[in-house]
């Protein structure tokens, strides 16, 4: 469903990336791992059409996402593309349930129906009682579960979960991780994972290693 061949991407004098590459098939979880400064970041952005690559190709469903134009791009990671971050990247005046109605409305939908597919996504991940409170109401393990609540709203195909539990202890972050890969195999959704904790990894079904630019599948079975 998703595909890198030879990606490379250089910012100034520094390769990022230097010929990475990496197959993402529907329904799985894919585990990208390596030292920080290994490219794994920036790898995740190529894939997700946030970042074009100098060299290479990203292929989502066959169309080769550096020859979409702009509005094509933007308009896949409003539909088929969900996104959870390091520090969940809440809007903290907007509610929680505001938060996951967000990508909704940002898609056309009418504020009511949105609302209304934003509380039955909180009230299935059991977070019902976070609804009506800001971010900074709430705990960090919450709020990133609010995060992925949000990722999930629009029915992504791809998640791209960059660093999901690295600013969580290690109880929240096991929860949020048991709640994001739970929720995706439901509905058959892909998860790009970026991390560098094995335990987090461990809940993929495919390790990838990313070191200098460069990647390296790691035979691991689940």
């Amino acid at each position: 469903m998703l595909s890198a061949t030879g990606v490379r991407k250089t910012y100034g004098a520094t390769d990022a990336l230097a010929g990475a590459g990496l197959q993402v098939w529907a329904g799985e979880v894919v585990a990208l791992m390596g030292p920080s400064g290994a490219g794994k970041s920036t790898l995740l952005h190529c894939l997700a059409g946030i970042v074009r690559p100098d060299a290479g190709t990203v292929r989502y469903r066959g169309a080769d996402l550096a020859g979409l134009p702009d509005r094509e791009r933007s308009a896949l990671r409003r539909t088929d593309f969900g996104f959870v971050f390091q520090f969940g990247q809440l809007v903290p005046e907007l509610t929680c349930l505001e938060n996951v109605a967000l990508p909704l409305r940002l898609n056309g939908e009418r504020n009511r129906a949105a609302a209304k597919r934003a509380r039955e996504m909180l009230t299935e991940l059991g977070l019902a009682e976070v609804a009506g409170k800001r971010p900074g109401e709430v705990s960090g393990g919450q709020g990133q579960r609010v995060a992925v609540a949000r990722a999930l709203v629009t029915g992504p195909r791809v998640v791209f979960a960059d660093e999901p539990t690295g600013a969580l202890d290690s109880l929240s972050g096991e929860q949020v991780m048991q709640l994001l890969t739970a929720a995706a195999r439901e509905r058959n959704t892909a998860i790009v994972l970026v991390t560098h904790e094995a335990r987090v990894a461990a809940y993929s079904d495919r390790e990838v290693v990313v070191r200098d630019g460069r990647t390296r599948a790691l035979e691991v079975t689940r």
